[in-house]
């Protein structure tokens, strides 16, 4: 059982989850937390020990020697003797920028397989209250930790300390930088930082440098998560991790807007990993009563390499993160007298049963762009449930004035040039055929030529007297303002009402640009960075508990909305609007570094693609979409009838190897980053899937057999497709065969394996 032990009289903390330990403690004038160790489990015992060589208020001088020995802060105020990158900037009201504070209590929660500590920081002089979370998972390895900035000044009785504005109850706090999490690594020497970059068509590159002294930055200031880079890393000692073997810390960052994570190791050698929301063009206000709710930033170590951490990262997810909103709000009293009363047999009780496994489904997108009908999408739905297809997506160009992308975004109203009737007699007859419908929408955006636009041209971000950007023939809405918030709400929920839809698309094809609110000058109009993206939160929380039997998937111009904080609303995500099979094992592999496969949506499209003109066999495009939440996007109406009736096989293969693939642990045995040749291994129970892909080489240099991961070595397997049995430990020392080819081509094989009882 995962827990968090407070040594009252040592006054330290320590996480104790699964296999790992998280420690921290107060000065003993009480002025800082001092982190205290953060890797194997520890014995509690060592904690008083650890805290005694963090004793006492920092050092009034600066030595050089001791630097790298001293016990650093837990969470870094800006002020004093400090020059690491900081955790927090405020500013007061009399222009102090400085935070000096104390620490003043502490609470603890248990809540089923959770259990939470809140540590409070209390300003020594002014209205501030920084109150740091953290929160550990029965079974699991992950810490998850945030921080929320409170101005504690008494909202009503503010205008009685008027005559104190500038420094008491009443004046405002400006936050000026806020990191959810500031994290200690140990002296290990160098350092090795992993971490995913790309743009859009080549999102998800997994790359690797090595820190040296100073500052490396990773960051969005696009408004969004991106398609350029990531909220997630890794870093491992000198390097020294392998995917199977090896001490590595990870971190991801659960935010959809601009953020930012540093990588600083200062003189004294000391090494820490920081972020949260971008500072970046940012500050945000704070009235008495206000509080600003940082994002989650959660945390791993692991010492079986890179593939240890995906699986622990996957493993929680699909427990604790797909589609469970956000329930960080603070339990009431009744709440937390009900937890505290809970019986240490009830909190070990079953884990939250995982997600429904995904539906194949099919996106109508590269069959029709934007001329959609009722015919042509019947004609598409019929043929989609010859295959098996279980969820039909109608993509863009149903509604508004819209025949292309430049107009019509923001009427959201269906077309009746092309629908006379309404949705209602598509649904009815894709609901006939057997399948669930879904549809495509950007909400968060608008063109010029649309009848929104024309009516509310204050709606979208600018600055006046600028130019007002167009990307995509569009501009983007401004979310943090609660008309248009609540507009997009009641837009939504009313599409929504009006028709059986199970499946939205939520697409978002432009970062910001001109992130203005005139109306707003001098009164924080930089806030909305985050708003926006708490606004949107709230939409679609709101949308998801109105309408419960709806499944959400996050697209932004493909894979620019990829994070943990949106995984919390959405059932799938679209890493990428490349669909070429071979760029996408390249892609795939980068995303299930920490993301599941299950919410990985991958489609099979045409060949050549449209994209880069690949061509590729059709066997080859389905066992890499195979590897994650299977959908179809060719243009079926151009597709012959024997690839439908390889199209349907294949499907009814991954409808059996589903629950493998989304719910198994994932073993990476070959990647495509140390040349064209890749494959996965899917564990779940007796059951063994195996995925390889290879692209043109000479004959003899792709592997004839393939070593397999994780097996029981003294166990037979059933090879279902020959029928050959196998020992574990053959088929983990020598390996599995792969087909033979005679050309230097695209391949790909699937193999599916079962452990066999006692013979």
């Amino acid at each position: 059982m995962a827990e968090i032990w407070h040594d009252e009289a040592a006054g330290a903390w320590l996480a104790e989850m699964r296999s790992t330990a998280y420690a921290f403690g107060r000065a003993d004038d009480g002025t800082a937390l001092r982190h205290l160790h953060w890797g194997a489990p520890l014995a509690r015992a060592a904690l008083p020990g650890l805290l005694a060589t963090a004793a006492g208020p920092m050092p009034r001088r600066e030595h050089r020697l001791s630097l790298g020995r001293e016990r650093p802060d837990e969470y870094v105020p800006w002020g004093g003797l400090r020059y690491d990158e900081p955790s927090l900037k405020a500013e007061f009201g009399d222009g102090t920028r400085s935070v000096e504070w104390r620490v003043a209590g502490h609470r603890q929660t248990r809540e089923g397989p959770v259990s939470t500590l809140e540590v409070d920081l209390a300003d020594t002089a002014y209205p501030l209250l920084v109150t740091l979370a953290y929160r550990v998972y029965d079974g699991f390895d992950v810490l998850e930790r945030w921080a929320t900035v409170r101005h504690s000044g008494d909202k009503h009785s503010a205008d009685k300390h008027s005559a104190d504005k500038h420094s008491g109850d009443g004046a405002t706090v400006v936050i000026r930088q806020a990191h959810s999490a500031n994290w200690w690594l140990p002296d290990r020497g160098g350092w090795r930082l992993r971490y995913l970059h790309g743009g859009w068509g080549g999102e998800t590159q997994l790359v690797q440098t090595a820190l040296t002294p100073g500052k490396f930055v990773l960051e969005s200031r696009r408004g969004t998560t991106s398609h350029q880079l990531n909220p997630w890393f890794t870093l491992d000692p000198d390097g020294t991790a392998t995917e199977e073997d090896g001490e590595l810390w990870s971190g991801a960052l659960a935010w959809s807007g601009s953020w930012k994570l540093a990588f600083e190791t200062n003189p004294g050698g000391r090494t820490h990993a920081c972020g949260g929301v971008n500072d970046f063009d940012w500050s945000y206000r704070l009235g008495p009563g206000d509080e600003l709710v940082l994002p989650r930033f959660a945390g791993l170590y692991t010492t079986g390499g890179f593939g240890a951490a995906s699986r622990e990262w996957h493993a929680w997810q699909l427990a604790h993160v797909l589609g469970r909103g956000d329930d960080r709000a603070r339990p009431t009293a009744q709440a937390q007298a009900q937890a505290q009363a809970q019986t240490r047999a009830q909190s070990q009780a079953d884990p939250p049963a995982p997600p429904p496994l995904r539906p194949v489904l099919y996106n109508s997108w590269e069959a029709t762009s934007f001329q959609v009908s009722e015919a042509g999408q019947t004609r598409l739905a019929e043929l989609a449930a010859r295959l098996g297809i279980e969820c039909f997506v109608m993509d863009d160009g149903w509604f508004g004035d819209r025949d292309n992308d430049r107009a019509g975004l923001g009427d959201w109203s269906v077309n009746r040039d092309k629908f006379p009737r309404g949705l209602g007699p598509l649904i009815e007859r894709v609901n006939d055929l057997g399948l669930r419908f879904g549809l495509w929408v950007e909400p968060e955006m608008v063109n010029p030529d649309s009848d929104l636009y024309r009516a509310h041209p204050d709606w979208v971000y600018h600055f006046d007297r600028r130019t007002r950007s167009l990307r995509r023939n569009q501009l983007v809405l401004n979310l943090a303002r609660p008309d248009v918030a609540e507009w997009v709400f009641a837009t939504l929920d009313r599409l929504l009402t009006e028709n059986h839809i199970e499946f939205v698309k939520w697409d978002m094809n432009r970062p910001f640009s001109e992130p203005g609110w005139p109306a707003q000058a001098g009164h924080n109009p930089e806030r909305v960075w985050t708003d926006h993206v708490r606004s949107l939160y709230a939409i679609i929380d709101r949308l998801r508990a109105a309408h419960p039997g709806v499944d959400f998937e996050s697209c932004a111009g493909g894979g620019g909305r990829v994070d943990l904080g949106i995984l919390r609303r959405v059932e799938q995500v679209w890493p990428s609007d490349n669909t070429d099979a071979w760029d996408r094992v390249k892609i795939q592999e980068g995303f299930t570094q920490v993301y599941p496969p299950q919410v990985m949506t991958a489609w099979v499209t045409d060949s050549p693609n449209f994209l880069t003109g690949r061509e590729l066999p059709l066997s080859f495009r389905f066992h890499v979409a195979m590897a994650g939440a299977l959908g179809v996007g060719g243009d079926l109406l151009r597709w012959t009838d024997a690839e439908l009736a390889a199209a349907a096989e294949l499907i009814a293969t991954y409808k059996e190897i589903r629950p493998v693939i989304q719910r198994g642990r994932l073993y990476r045995l070959a990647s495509v980053s140390h040349g064209p040749f890749a494959a996965s291994e899917y564990v779940a129970g007796d059951d063994v899937v195996v995925l390889a892909w290879w692209g043109p080489q000479p004959l003899a240099a792709r592997p004839s057999r393939v070593r397999l991961a994780a097996l029981e070595a003294g166990a037979r397997y059933l090879d279902a497709g020959s029928g050959q049995r196998h020992w574990g430990a053959t088929l983990m020392a020598e390996g599995i065969a792969l087909p033979e080819e005679t050309a230097a081509t695209f391949g790909s094989a699937l193999v599916r394996l079962v452990r066999l009882g006692p013979e």
